[in-house]
């Protein structure tokens, strides 16, 4: 493959992220209309979006094993279909029981992509730290424009509207997509799905004690990265008193600077160590939660935000190092198990927050974050103090 095709794939599975992320984050910034117009409480919002980060994570072991089948440009078309889909459903929602459906299908659809997207960048790529730095970003760089223009859209014509754009982005990358990216050979093409999911198939792979610690490093920031994006919004309006276009604008800074930090982390984790960079991320997360909820100015809030933005990047790091201890021939489905298992952990992060922020209040809920982020930090100075291996 020319070095140009190369990039050229690596451009569009950035995008086709960015486009499954959109549809989904055009829900947090509009989540104050949605449970005033469905009349829920914060705990039942987290509850829909924990169950759409649940059916995301859940689809990432069979999105893998699908890639393997039927090769991952045929799955990533599928995904940017499936989330386009759904998107429409979710908009035109009747009731919240339908709201909820049609987000854990969304989650579902949306899913499909990240895994065999990796798989066909490790492929093209050599330096794949700094690859999956890139393709990573592509959710920030949702995260940078979703907010400003879900509030501006739902202020003008109403939240429907707003979710609704996300299957205008979805479909545009479906037809780019199909046009640019060849179909790709599948690495197993004679082997049903199902035979993926055998225990003696699964357990090779979870049976190394690195890729069980990787998972767990994962399953930390994953769940500090999903009650972000649930609810960064929602805290600084309630708990710090901002207007929604103030905190628009503020989780929009929060995309911006964990969007352009991805591929940096990525890339320092190629030129010193995944632990090291992974190690920084961690102690970002921790000062970053705890000015969030300690300081008491405007200006106290964005600099928790500059230091949330690099601690959310945790993902190319620790991802490549997931990389790092799987064969060629696993990569495949063993990354969309260990994507599964550290997501559906991570899923908890939405309904977790809400509910402690409902008993207990924002600042408790949290301070907890900056906890698990703290835990996952000394787990790292441990295994490197005493050389565990992990």
């Amino acid at each position: 493959m020319s070095p140009q095709y190369r990039h050229t794939v690596l451009t569009l599975c950035t995008l086709a992220f960015f486009a499954t992320m959109v549809a989904r984050l055009t829900i947090s910034p509009v989540l104050p209309d949605i449970t005033g117009w469905y009349g829920v409480s914060d705990s039942a919002a987290g509850l829909a979006l924990t169950g759409m980060w649940a059916s995301y994570a859940l689809t990432q072991f069979p999105s893998g094993l699908l890639g393997d089948r039927f090769g991952e440009r045929r799955v990533i078309l599928l995904a940017l279909g499936l989330t386009a889909t759904a998107a429409v459903l979710l908009a035109f929602a009747g009731s919240f029981a339908l709201f909820v459906l049609f987000a854990v299908a969304l989650g579902a659809g949306a899913g499909l992509h990240y895994s065999v997207a990796t798989t066909l960048l490790s492929k093209q790529f050599d330096q794949l730290g700094r690859a999956i730095g890139v393709h990573i970003a592509g959710g920030p760089l949702a995260g940078l424009v979703t907010p400003v223009v879900a509030v501006a859209l739902a202020t003008r014509f109403g939240w429907r509207v707003a979710v609704l754009s996300g299957a205008l982005v979805a479909l545009s990358l479906f037809a780019l997509f199909a046009h640019y990216v060849r179909p790709t050979a599948p690495t197993h093409p004679g082997r049903p799905v199902r035979a993926g999911l055998d225990l003696d198939a699964i357990g090779p792979v979870l049976s190394r004690p690195e890729i069980r610690y990787s998972a767990f490093l994962a399953a930390c920031g994953a769940f500090s990265w999903q009650a972000t994006a649930s609810f960064l919004p929602t805290f600084l309006i309630e708990y710090r008193g901002l207007t929604q276009a103030s905190a628009g604008v503020l989780f929009s800074l929060y995309f911006v600077v964990h969007g352009a930090t991805q591929p940096v982390m990525g890339w320092l984790s190629d030129r010193l160590t995944r632990d090291a960079a992974a190690a920084l991320t961690m102690g970002l997360g921790v000062v970053g939660f705890g000015w969030l909820v300690a300081g008491s100015s405007l200006l106290a809030a964005v600099g928790a935000v500059l230091c949330l933005g690099p601690a959310m990047s945790w993902g190319a790091p620790v991802q490549s190092r997931v990389m790092d201890n799987l064969t060629l021939a696993e990569r495949g489905s063993g990354f969309g198990l260990v994507r599964t298992m550290y997501m559906s952990v991570g899923a908890l992060g939405s309904v977790a927050v809400g509910v402690v922020a409902d008993t207990g209040g924002w600042a408790l809920a949290f301070v907890g974050l900056a906890f698990l982020l703290l835990v996952a930090l000394a787990s790292l100075g441990a295994n490197r103090l005493f050389a565990l291996g992990y």
